[in-house]
This record gives C-alpha cells, structure tokens and sequence, in this order.
C-alpha cells in the first residue's frame, strides 16, 4: 500500500514537473516571440547561414555583399522615417514618391547650371514641402493618413513625371558624393549608419522624441497630459519626406542620375521593414535599429531570390506576403497580451 502511495506520488511530481517545463519553454518562445529584434536577428541568422549552404560561391563572395549592403541604405534611411511614425500611430505611403519627385529636381537643377550645395538645400526643402503639408492635412484638417499620404503619392509622382524624363549626364562633384568607398562600401552606406545611429539615440534618449511613444499609445492621454501633439505629428511627417528627400538625393549621386522610376514600391518594402522590426500598426512601439534589421531581411530575401533567378514578379508578391504574414503576427502577439 506504501508503494502504491509512493509511486503515485513520484508520478505526480513527474507529471508537475512536466507541465512545469512545458510551461517554461512555452515562456521562453512567447519571449522569443514578443522580443521582435531578438527573433528577427535569429532569423537573419538562419537565413545568412541556408543560404551560404545552397548558394556558397555566388552568396559568400564580397562583392554580392557589398552590392546588397549599398542597395539597402536608400531603404533603410527612409525605413527610418516610417518607423517613427509608426511609433506614433501613422503611416506614410507617399515616401517613395517624394524620394523620386527629390531625385528629379535634383538632375534638373544640376542640368541647369545650379552649384551642387545650393541643389541640395533646395531639393531637400521641396522634400520637407510634402511632408508639411502631409502633417498640416492630417493633424489640422483630421483627414486620415492612408488617404492623405496616398492622394500625396499621385501628386508627387505626377510632378516628377512633368519635372523630368531619365538623365545621366550630372556633373562629377555632385557624382563624386555616392562614389567615395570606405572598406569598399560606397558613401551612402555609411551616411545611412550615422542616420540609423543618430536617431535610435534620439528616440531612445531624448524625452522629446519619446513622446512619440505616448501619441502612438493613446493620442487622447497625450495631450490631456500637455504633449502638442498636432505640432508632433507635423514634425514626423517632415522628418519621414525630408529622409525620403535624402535618400532621392544620394540615390541620384549613387546611379549618376534620375529615373522616372526611382521610390516606386518603396513605400510597401519600407512600411514591411517597419513592422517586421518591431513597429504596430496601431502605434507606440518598434525602434530605429528595428527599422535597419527589417531593411536588411528584405534585402536579403530580395537577393536570394535573385541568385535563385526568381522572377521580378514574383518578387512583389513575395513582399506583399512577407507584409501579411508579419501583420498577422502583430495583431495576433496584442491579442494574445
């Protein structure tokens, strides 16, 4: 009888012990799941190391590297954007076009004879106009971003269309911005780093731009509790085109001119970096370097599909589908908390 009651007390305890650790690995994925920069990091790995094993000569070489290191950065320097507004609840689907409107300006006015750091300035000023008038549409008026931001693509596409055709005739001092190599990756790679620094201490630091956060959050609590948050939406909005602008600029310096094509998709491949680096769709979450970890799984995924000779498209369907899986994942990780 004592063996009995012994051996049904050890099997009690094994089974608890059991659940115990069930119970605790299911702890440790649903971490692994919520920390979206650990995960994605994880994935990157996985990803980097399968795809050195099926592709080693092509895959491993440097210059394959080199090349997706230097494509993401236009990327990531507006992914930039669009994660600190998502931070704060918005989106903004007209950054590919105010990169490509920038570009245009920028060939034109070098065309015409313009000295290289006046073009700038002013090609980012026609940047930082569409965001201004984003942000004043959205925060005064109240109309919602997807329409405001979208009506915004037409138009800045429309105004490239009219501005300029495909030019590659620019002058060598404006070239020569895109052109310098450090540890062979071109300029525009490591200005995308200081970008992605700089602003993840700024988000991450300051209490200023922490208030994102709270405006992500609950836009009502925010400015019961004083925050201006027409004037902080406003702002993000500039923020978000003038890096589009940016990107336009050394995109232009980088191909050694414009093309009526240049920002088309970008919108969708930025927003999808965004979230799968931890940003919601319904604000007051994600962080800079997140954006930057995103770019880099969508520069692979591209890359990959071009050594596999995928086609071009199926490589937007590919995306789209990236974009709803990594919603899906969202929505499902709020529910579950």
């Amino acid at each position: 009888m004592k063996n009995d009651i012994s051996i049904n007390n050890e099997t009690s305890m094994h089974s608890k012990n059991v659940k115990k650790g069930i119970d605790v690995n299911k702890f440790m994925i649903e971490q692994v799941a919520n920390n979206r920069l650990f995960s994605l990091s994880l994935i990157l790995v996985v990803l980097v190391v399968v795809s050195c094993i099926l592709w080693p000569r092509t895959f491993m070489s440097w210059a394959n590297a080199s090349a997706v290191l230097n494509n993401l950065s236009f990327d990531a320097i507006v992914a930039v954007g669009m994660m600190l507004l998502l931070i704060s609840g918005m989106f903004d689907l007209s950054v590919g076009s105010v990169l490509g409107v920038t570009a245009g300006f920028t060939s034109l006015m070098l065309l015409n004879g313009m000295p290289v750091i006046v073009t700038i300035i002013l090609a980012l000023c026609v940047a930082m106009a569409f965001g201004l008038v984003n942000g004043l549409i959205i925060s005064k008026i109240g109309v919602n971003p997807m329409i405001t931001t979208l009506a915004m693509m037409g138009i800045a596409r429309g105004v490239m269309l009219l501005m300029t055709a495909d030019t590659f005739t620019l002058p060598d001092e404006f070239l020569i911005i895109a052109r310098i190599r450090i540890l062979g990756l071109q300029m525009p790679f490591w200005i995308m780093l200081v970008v992605v620094i700089v602003f993840s201490i700024l988000v991450s630091k300051l209490a200023f731009f922490k208030r994102y956060y709270y405006i992500g959050g609950n836009e009502k609590a925010a400015r019961l509790s004083g925050i201006p948050v027409d004037k902080m939406k406003i702002l993000s909005f500039i923020i978000s085109a003038v890096l589009a602008g940016f990107s336009g600029i050394l995109l232009t310096a980088r191909m050694g001119g414009s093309m009526v094509t240049f920002g088309q998709g970008m919108e969708l491949r930025v927003i999808t970096a965004a979230i799968l680096g931890g940003a919601s769709l319904k604000g007051g979450e994600g962080v800079i370097p997140g954006a930057f970890l995103g770019t880099v799984f969508m520069a692979l995924v591209n890359n990959i599909m071009i050594i596999a000779n995928v086609s071009v498209y199926w490589q937007q369907i590919v995306i789209g589908i990236i974009l709803l899986i990594a919603v899906s994942v969202d929505v499902m990780l709020k529910k579950r908390t």
